[in-house]
């Protein structure tokens, strides 16, 4: 059965690799048609219904587009429809967060020192949370909020600033900030199912039937847009942040998340005016590098405990499943021997101030919590420790390889 931790590891490898794709092609063609909303200009003598024209080149070729405010008199033969990026973006996503922190929930998704949650109802929250957040969500854009943008997106983001906190209250650091990245997503990727997409299909089946479409769709479909317009730049940084300790490591992770949003909107707010007036507001990397180092500085705040608190805490179940095998004793004294110079609560290694991806392994807690990335970090691969940091022996990695598998085979 230890096969399958290597397996499961490709398909988690695959399927981030699927995500990274759709993702690239849903946020490319976003921002490709957010720009070129915006740069549309007024021609003499267009046809009828067009609100405004482009001229692009690239590749060689010349482009001449053409946007009609509502909807041609008549529907064209070859009509491209933009949905599956974001539906196979979306889909990626959810199946990664299943595979790493629903099946691999005891690691990277539940935190004793928060929450004394069982796995299945960490997974309930998980999943549950996501669901009422386009719920709620969607409620305020059909309301007579969707009438007044500015506070609609004020109210969008005191939510974002109280989820990001109700999640660190409940898991990991890591989990936290992945969350409120999918949360976010589920929004954009719902908007894009629930309302832009069927606005439409209504506008073209008008067509089809030779009725004249109705603006509003078009009106209410915007909306949604613009709101996935200034999301996107923070989803990518929440779901880059599991690779940087610093932001998810730290007690105030959760206003650091909240402060990404902001972010989000500067850089939009320059390009979406540089766009549609040919040069931007440069306040807004003033506004935004003040932000960034603002965030920098809360991420020093990064607390892992004490040594002594984690020696004291009860082992989970999951952590004695693996520390009470035979082999752990050899593994233990393996791992720490070669690797809690740099993955300790205050790293002895010079220039390292935090344990590398925000990994611990200095208690036999924490060593049994991390074993099966241990095992394939150090165990069935030499990624670990860093060659010009330590020659682990074959030895030392031997007995972290029969150890996990003791366990992951019985």
């Amino acid at each position: 059965m230890y096969d399958l931790a290597i397996l499961w590891e490709w398909v988690a490898f695959s399927v981030r690799w699927l995500h990274v794709i759709t993702a690239m092609a849903w946020i490319g063609a976003s921002f490709f048609f957010i720009a070129l909303d915006l740069g549309l200009k007024k021609a003499p003598s267009m046809p009828v219904g067009v609100n405004g024209e482009e001229w692009q080149v690239h590749g060689g070729g010349f482009y001449h587009i053409q946007k009609y405010m509502v909807a041609p008199e008549n529907m064209p033969e070859h009509l491209i429809w933009h949905k599956w990026q974001s539906y196979t973006t979306w889909l990626s996503g959810a199946a990664l967060l299943m595979i790493v922190y629903w099946a691999g929930g005891e690691l990277f998704l539940i935190d004793p020192t928060k929450a004394n949650l069982a796995l299945w109802q960490a997974i309930l929250i998980s999943g549950g949370s996501l669901t009422i957040g386009w719920l709620c969500y969607d409620a305020m854009c059909k309301s007579k909020l969707g009438e007044t943008p500015t506070l609609l997106m004020l109210l969008l983001f005191v939510i974002l600033v109280v989820m990001s906190w109700g999640y660190d209250q409940v898991f990991t650091g890591r989990a936290a900030l992945l969350h409120l990245g999918a949360f976010t997503a589920t929004i954009m990727t719902a908007n894009v199912f629930f309302v832009i997409m069927p606005n439409q299909r209504i506008v073209v089946g008008d067509l089809k039937a030779g009725r004249v479409p109705d603006a509003k769709y078009g009106k209410i479909a915007k909306l949604r847009s613009t709101h996935n317009n200034y999301l996107t730049l923070p989803v990518v940084f929440l779901m880059l942040s599991n690779h940087y300790p610093m932001a998810f490591a730290t007690q105030y992770s959760w206003i650091i998340a909240s402060l990404i949003f902001l972010t989000g909107v500067t850089i939009r707010h320059y390009f979406n005016t540089l766009h549609s007036t040919g040069k931007g507001p440069h306040w807004t990397w003033g506004v935004t590098i003040l932000l960034m180092v603002v965030i920098a500085w809360l991420s020093s705040a990064a607390d892992y405990g004490t040594y002594e608190d984690a020696e004291a805490r009860a082992l989970t179940t999951h952590e004695q499943k693996f520390a009470s095998a035979d082999s752990f004793e050899d593994a233990f004294y393996a791992v720490v021997g070669n690797c809690s110079m740099c993955h300790a609560r205050e790293p002895s290694w010079d220039g390292l101030h935090w344990p590398p991806k925000g990994i611990v392994l200095e208690t036999e807690s924490d060593v049994a919590r991390h074993a099966r990335v241990v095992f394939l970090q150090a165990g069935v691969s030499h990624a670990m420790p860093p060659p010009n940091a330590i020659d682990m022996d074959p030895e030392a990695r031997a007995a972290i390889a029969k150890w996990y598998r003791d366990v992951a085979g019985s």
